[in-house]
């Protein structure tokens, strides 16, 4: 298991461009090849360039994780060819199509934007194989924006309430939750990470105490 820091196209957002589950990862389109490789090496992956809806913001418009992903329903025809090439799709509606912001999924359970209605929370659990549950994190909906997970653990915003962390515990079935910042003082812990069980990258702006947080939660020691 490893730890790496990293950037992607002058970002230390990684979390925005890029998403990845147990054995492969999508980035947006103008991922160096450094950013490639560190994909590969500390998460074990392979990874796809594609935009989504036309855009670079890959992991914000992209959730998923081992079954499953959800994705934009602003998605182009052509991107859709690439992500269903790979993994099973559903589509979000335009309300919340942020999928990475909306979602925060791993191989046991998701807890999702507590404005998902009850059709779609079906989809998503057929679609992810998974137990799905509204909630807000830190009195936020867009909990993937705040909060990163892999299939041992999970780390969130430092605002997150004692109760919000049971619940995540509970739905995820994870062992660890860690309240953390990344990037040096962002709240915002998906925006700066890339993970999987295997591993993680985050923002090179992290600082040592930031990643021993980010270790800890995601149980990658």
């Amino acid at each position: 298991m490893s730890m790496r820091l990293s950037r992607t196209a002058g970002t230390i957002n990684i979390g925005v461009s890029a998403v990845a589950n147990e054995s492969l990862a999508f980035t947006s389109p103008d991922a160096d090849d450094q950013f490639l490789k560190d994909l590969e090496e500390a998460l074990g992956v392979k990874p796809f360039k594609t935009t989504v809806a036309g855009s670079h913001v890959t992991g914000s418009l992209i959730a998923m994780n081992s079954n499953g992903a959800a994705v934009s329903g602003l998605a182009e025809e052509a991107e859709l060819e690439i992500i269903k090439g790979q993994i099973p799709v559903l589509l979000l509606p335009d309300y919340i199509n942020a999928a990475g912001n909306n979602i925060l999924v791993n191989d046991h359970g998701a807890v999702v934007n507590p404005e998902i209605s009850d059709d779609m929370l079906k989809k998503l659990e057929e679609i992810f194989g998974v137990e799905v549950v509204r909630s807000a994190i830190a009195g936020c909906n867009t909990v993937g924006s705040l909060c990163k997970c892999n299939n041992n653990g999970c780390v969130c915003t430092i605002d997150a309430t004692d109760d919000d962390i049971e619940l995540i515990k509970e739905v995820l079935k994870v062992k660890e939750v860690q309240r953390t910042t990344v990037n040096h003082g962002s709240k915002y812990v998906g925006s700066g990470i890339v993970a999987n069980s295997k591993g993680a990258l985050v923002g090179d702006a992290t600082t040592p105490i930031e990643m021993g947080r980010l270790e800890d939660g995601l149980v990658l020691y």
